[in-house]
């Protein structure tokens, strides 16, 4: 394999949110957290959570009985190669029409509204 790891699926996506918010977890802690979302048999958590170890998305340390798993990827590393992605798939390469559909997609909070001004203020070089 490669040095970088796939970008994951949905359902990988959602294991790995909850193992980047929570730390390292056991299935059986991860499969409610999962479940509070969407109806998810523990068998279902348990095989994709083999299939991200294969990947190289998840470790497994088996050293308890009950193996726990922790986040082998860093999240912001992760949404920057599903940005990336999408940016090249969906809107051509183009951030501009990538922002302003997700602004118009969904209403910003003030607080989103203010660091993305600061984002814009950072990358904008001032005109003399």
């Amino acid at each position: 394999m490669s040095g970088t790891s796939p970008i994951p699926s949905n359902s990988e996506l959602e294991i790995l949110h909850v193992l980047w918010r929570k730390g390292p977890q056991t299935v059986r802690q991860i499969h409610p957290a999962l479940r509070r979302k969407r109806e998810i048999g523990y068998t279902t958590v348990l095989k994709t959570l083999q299939v991200m170890t294969e990947k190289g998305l998840v470790t497994r340390d088996e050293a308890e009985r009950s193996h726990v798993y922790r986040a082998a990827v860093p999240e912001k590393s992760v949404k920057r190669r599903v940005v990336s992605d999408l940016l090249d798939r969906v809107f051509e390469g183009s951030a501009a029409n990538l922002v302003l559909q997700a602004l118009s997609a969904k209403r910003a909070s003030p607080e989103d509204i203010r660091r993305i001004r600061k984002l814009l203020n950072e990358q904008t070089p001032e005109e003399k």
